[in-house]
C-alpha cells in the first residue's frame, strides 16, 4: 500500500480548498494511506516535513510555490534523508506545476501522486536555505518585500501587479556586483531561475529546466526608471529575451552583493538579505511527476 502525509496550507478557500478535499477523496479510493495535516503558520510546513515517518511513500505539499519551498526545506533537513515529494497545487502562481506538467484538476493531481514516476531535481540555495524555482535580486525582491500578507490572499496576482506598478515610480537604486562562478557583473536586477517558468508563466531563461546540473542568471543591468519599465514591459508581452542588454548565464555559484540589506526572495518570499552566496545543489529530491 502507498502512503502519502500531506501537509496542507488551509489559507486557500473556496473552490481550491473543494479541489484539494476532492484530490484527497480521490487519492484515498486508489488504496493508498493518506494523512492530511494542515498548517497553523509560517514555518510549520517546514517541520512537518523535517518529522515525517520514515517509509512514506512521498511527503505531499498542498498549497502554493511558498508552501512547497517550505516542505521541501523540511525534507532536506531530515536526519533519515529526504523523502520523494509530491505536489497538489493550490497556489496563486503554481510555478512549479507548470514547469512539469502537474495537472491542477483533483483527479490529475491524485494520480501522478499514485500512479506517477520519481525524478529528481537540481535545487538552488541561497546562504543555506534551498528554493525550487528561483531566487531574485532587485526590483522582483522589493516587490515582494512590499506586498502585504492579506493583500495577496485577497488579491492573488493582482496584488504583485499592484505592488510591481508601486515600485516602477521607486528611486534608483545602487547597481549589484553579480560573480557568476567568479566572473563579476553588474546589474540593476537579478533572477536566479532553476526552471523557464516565472511569476506565473512568463518566461525569463527559455533553456532553464529542473533536471539540469546548474541554474541560470537573468542580468536585467540597466538601472534607470524607463529600463525598469521596459523590462517589465518585456517580460508580461514575453519579448524579454530580445531586448539587447538582457543577459542569461548558465552557473553552479552565484555571489550577489549591493546594498547590505536589500531583500532577496525565494520562490515568492523573502528569506535572506544581501550580501548572498547562491549555489547549485543537483539531484537533490525526487519529484512525483505525471508518468
Amino acid at each position: 500500500m502507498k502512503s502519502f502525509h500531506i501537509i496542507y496550507n488551509p489559507t486557500a478557500g473556496g473552490r481550491r480548498r473543494r479541489r484539494f478535499e476532492r484530490a484527497v477523496d480521490a487519492l484515498r479510493k486508489t488504496g493508498s494511506s493518506v494523512t492530511v495535516t494542515p498548517t497553523t503558520g509560517p514555518g510549520h510546513a517546514r517541520q512537518l516535513a523535517e518529522q515525517a515517518e520514515d517509509g512514506l511513500t512521498a511527503v505531499v505539499a498542498a498549497g502554493g510555490d511558498g508552501t512547497i519551498n517550505e516542505v521541501v526545506n523540511g525534507l532536506l533537513a531530515r536526519p533519515g534523508g529526504p523523502l520523494p515529494l509530491g505536489v497538489v497545487p493550490l497556489g496563486t502562481a503554481n510555478v512549479l506545476a507548470g514547469e512539469v506538467g502537474l495537472p491542477i484538476g483533483s483527479r490529475g493531481a491524485a494520480e501522478t501522486l499514485a500512479f506517477g514516476i520519481r525524478k529528481r531535481i537540481t535545487l538552488g540555495r541561497v546562504n543555506g536555505r534551498y528554493f525550487v524555482m528561483m531566487a531574485g535580486v532587485g526590483f522582483d525582491a522589493r516587490v515582494v518585500a512590499g506586498l502585504a500578507p492579506d493583500l495577496k490572499r485577497r488579491l492573488g496576482k493582482v496584488a504583485y501587479a499592484v505592488e510591481a506598478f508601486c515600485h516602477l515610480f521607486g528611486r534608483k537604486k545602487a547597481p549589484l556586483r553579480v560573480a557568476v562562478d567568479g566572473t563579476d557583473r553588474a546589474a540593476a536586477s537579478v533572477v536566479i531561475a532553476n526552471g523557464h517558468y516565472y511569476a506565473g508563466r512568463y518566461v525569463l531563461a527559455p533553456q532553464a529546466q529542473l533536471f539540469a546540473p546548474h541554474l541560470d542568471v537573468c542580468l536585467f543591468p540597466d538601472p534607470s526608471r524607463l529600463a525598469t519599465w521596459r523590462y517589465t514591459a518585456a517580460v508580461v508581452l514575453g519579448r524579454i529575451g530580445r531586448q539587447p542588454d538582457y543577459r542569461v548565464v548558465p552557473a553552479r555559484s552565484i555571489r550577489v552583493i549591493g546594498n547590505e540589506g536589500e531583500p532577496v526572495q525565494a520562490d515568492g518570499d523573502i528569506v535572506a538579505r544581501l550580501p548572498v552566496e547562491i549555489e547549485t545543489v543537483p539531484d537533490a529530491l525526487e519529484l512525483l511527476v505525471p508518468a
